[in-house]
């Protein structure tokens, strides 16, 4: 580690020092890195591993994220050095800047701040760009390794709930619709706010490029996981603020919502948002209660098993009464 340190403090700046280094998950990986000297900035956040470590893979995308971020003025750190080889450091190591604010998710949500959510969200879809090695196409959230959705490795087949969502989305086409760069893992303890007021998105190794919709449809899902009620409605309503054109990318604004043409722009939009809800739904594990430590990590420690599951239960259940082929159930 040390060797990493005296890396980071000659990427900050000349004569910089570092004075205190904290563990920012769980007192571990990443690391809050502060220093002193002159002409350098107060912190940086570090990342690091051994370079045979099996997870190394995910720090190219950050790095590619990151970059990309930047030139396209995205709500992210900025990159201050990788060394994605080890040669420098003897390890893998990213160091970016701070993002200010804090992570921590409050216990209730105000409107503004998950609208504001939703349109930094859609912010993202701005920076278009092709698939790569670094940023490869990503079809769900956390898609990095395993051929499927994480609800289909570990559903229970008792689910039938469970089970029908495994097969909608096998047999549904994914919906057209222009691709972009998508974060891959958005939840509320991938942002930073101070107050209500949205800093940045944090923690971009699932990055990638895919439909805006796998990071709309992971975050609809987590805002109701979290706070339940209309909160996914809310970041829906900021998404839609900034995108300028319905969710789908079909543009329909100034149209008469009352013709045909209208009409149907709608349907497909509202099918869009139902299938990358479903998705993302997918998207979580088959019991929720395996994330409990990371929400009561970052404050939830009011969220219960029963909570979490009930609350993506319902909304898996909404995905699919929005979808075609399915009847409605009652009540």
């Amino acid at each position: 580690m040390a060797r990493v340190l005296r890396w980071a403090e000659r990427a900050m700046a000349p004569g910089a020092r570092v004075t205190g280094v904290r563990g920012l998950r769980a007192g571990s990986n990443p690391w809050l890195v502060r220093v002193g000297g002159a002409g350098a900035a107060d912190a940086a956040v570090l990342r690091v591993c051994p370079v045979d470590d099996p997870n190394r893979g995910e720090y190219a995308p950050q790095v590619a994220a990151l970059l990309l971020a930047e030139r396209h003025d995205l709500p992210a750190p900025r990159l201050i050095a990788a060394d994605l080889d080890g040669e420098a450091t003897g390890a893998v190591a990213v160091l970016t800047t701070v993002v200010p604010g804090t992570s921590r998710i409050p216990r209730v949500a105000s409107r503004e701040r998950l609208r504001a959510l939703g349109a930094a969200a859609a912010s993202l879809r701005t920076a278009v760009v092709e698939p790569g090695a670094d940023l490869p196409a990503r079809r769900w959230a956390i898609d990095v390794e395993d051929p499927g959705v994480l609800m289909a490795r570990d559903a229970p087949g008792s689910s039938p709930l469970l089970a029908e969502a495994v097969d909608r989305v096998n047999r549904l086409p994914v919906p057209d619709g222009p691709t972009a760069f998508v974060h891959g893992d958005l939840w509320q303890g991938n942002t930073m706010w101070v107050g209500d007021t949205f800093a940045g998105f944090i923690d971009w190794d699932c990055a990638g490029v895919g439909s805006p919709g796998v990071d709309l449809g992971n975050l609809r899902c987590d805002a109701t996981i979290l706070f339940g009620g209309s909160a996914a409605d809310q970041v829906l309503a900021g998404w839609e603020e900034v995108a300028g054109q319905d969710v789908a990318g079909q543009d329909v604004a100034g149209q008469d919502r009352t013709t045909d043409r209208a009409e149907v722009a709608t349907r497909q939009a509202d099918h869009w948002v139902a299938y990358w809800d479903l998705v993302g739904a997918l998207s979580t594990p088959a019991d929720v209660a395996a994330w409990l430590p990371l929400m009561h990590e970052e404050g939830r420690t009011d969220l219960t098993g029963e909570t979490v599951n009930h609350r993506r239960d319902a909304f898996l259940r909404h995905a699919l009464d929005r979808l075609p082929g399915r009847s409605p159930e009652p009540g």
